[in-house]
């Protein structure tokens, strides 16, 4: 009896051993996280929900004219959205997948950033050639900071005291202290600045100029140029490589870089500055963003009315999902 007694317990063993194992090897086949994102349709006036799991679109929420600029708020509850022609940011519940209601801004929002905390939205309007100052809190508009002509990029340092605003005409990054809102320091780059991107440890700011064609290196201590990032993809034209959006990793190692109707993606060494491969992606890619494990970058292809999924280890495209009429902005979050 006691022999028997231990078989059966080895064989327990052996069991709740293999059904573990077998718990592991499904738990590394599936993927990590489940992740939604929103991308705005400039043009189709809708945004396209997309299920990272299945690399599906699930929703279309219609909104208001010319959806560019979208982000989630930081409790991860709803997704702002900049309505350019309607001269509003809408409000989606990201559960209920509806707009439920509308921040006020100036005319033509374009780009927006919030602090860390969720409290306060800067909006860049690019008609009056301000940006708007938000309390999230109380929905209100609670100042103003005249920029150059026509803003657009809108990046926060990491400590949240400098507000990076691009102004396309003017052709300059403007730091503008948030405590005060007053402009301390104006820095010219080149020809049509359209983003603005930290690195995480806050050494860096990278500042893309679409007609430019470059992406200038701004060390934000000195707020002076230290580098341009310049590129040549064989058998195009200058003139078409325009970049716009910019994605750094997290470790500040990798930078990737949306060159527009060029129709690549730049993959940057962050330390160098130099340019490691060309992306081949749909047409005219604009904007982009990490999954938050940072496994994946989504970008938008404007003219193919598509979103490219690059595997970022790998560093190359594995996915092509069709989603509404000019892709413009997309934003990422945990469900």
């Amino acid at each position: 009896m006691r022999e028997l007694c231990r078989r059966q317990f080895a064989r327990g063993l052996r069991l709740a051993a293999g059904l573990l194992a077998a718990a592991l090897l499904l738990a590394q086949a599936s993927p990590a996280s489940a992740y939604v994102a929103f991308v705005s349709n400039e043009k189709g006036n809708t945004v396209s929900v997309i299920d990272t799991d299945t690399w599906t679109v699930t929703k279309t929420i219609k909104v208001g004219q010319r959806p560019r600029g979208i982000a989630f708020t930081r409790d991860g509850k709803f997704v702002m959205v900049a309505v350019g022609d309607d001269d509003t940011i809408q409000v989606i519940d990201a559960k209920k997948m509806e707009v439920v209601d509308t921040l006020p801004s100036g005319p033509d929002p374009e780009l927006f950033a919030q602090d860390a905390a969720g409290k306060t939205l800067y909006v860049a309007n690019e008609n009056d050639n301000t940006v708007t100052v938000l309390d999230l809190e109380k929905r209100v508009r609670i100042g103003d900071v005249q920029v150059g002509v026509e803003p657009e990029g809108m990046m926060l340092s990491p400590d949240g005291k400098i507000l990076i605003c691009t102004s396309e005409t003017t052709n300059m990054a403007h730091f503008i202290d948030t405590a005060t809102r007053k402009i301390v320091a104006n820095v010219l780059v080149d020809a049509r600045p359209r983003y603005a991107e930290f690195k995480t440890d806050g050494s860096e700011l990278w500042v893309s100029a679409e007609i430019g064609g470059t992406v200038s290196i701004i060390d934000p201590a000195k707020r002076e140029v230290t580098g341009k990032i310049k590129f040549a993809v064989p058998g195009l034209r200058s003139e078409a490589i325009q970049p716009v959006g910019i994605s750094l990793t997290k470790d500040g190692k990798t930078g990737f870089v949306a060159l527009g109707p060029a129709n690549r993606v730049a993959v940057v060494d962050g330390a160098t500055h130099e340019v490691k491969k060309y992306l081949l992606v749909g047409q005219r890619v604009w904007h982009m963003e990490f999954t938050p494990d940072e496994k994946y970058l989504l970008v938008t292809n404007g003219v193919s009315n598509d979103v490219s999924v690059i595997d970022v280890a790998a560093q190359k495209v594995i996915k092509t999902i069709q989603v509404g009429e000019l892709p413009w902005g997309i934003t990422i979050a945990q469900p």
